[in-house]
């Protein structure tokens, strides 16, 4: 009887592909809202940044062999605002309520929240 081997093995890479920041967490909500068609959608903190992300299909042989062969995934579209302090949702003043799921024990979402941090801070830099 063969004996089950389990790895973890990351992701390498996260190419972003279009990226968009929101001045508010209620800002970031109406986008969600907008973009899921008014279905129950939500976004995600780590810290101290909120963000919602589109990877592209791996249903291509080329996207399916990026992410078998070289770990590494595509994401189409990221927004993402600051928020310091998290909370489990964001309401905004038309009653849109959008939940926040809370992944900041997740190493790969706290590497995209710093990420993210720098990049704002570099854009504020250049305008």
């Amino acid at each position: 009887m063969n004996e089950l081997q389990i790895k973890y093995e990351p992701f390498k890479e996260i190419i972003v592909m279009e990226q968009t920041w929101f001045s508010t967490p209620e800002d970031l909500a109406r986008f969600t809202n907008i973009v899921a068609g008014g279905k129950m959608a939500g976004v995600y903190w780590a810290r101290g940044i909120s963000f919602i992300y589109f990877p592209l299909s791996i249903n291509t042989e080329t996207a399916a062999r990026e992410l078998v062969e070289k770990r590494r995934v595509y994401w189409a579209f990221l927004s993402y605002t600051a928020m310091p302090d998290y909370k489990g949702l964001i309401e905004t003043k038309e009653k849109i309520i959008v939940p926040v799921l809370d992944m900041s024990n997740n190493p790969l979402f706290q590497q995209v929240a710093e990420w993210l941090k720098a990049e704002h801070s570099q854009h504020d830099k250049t305008t």
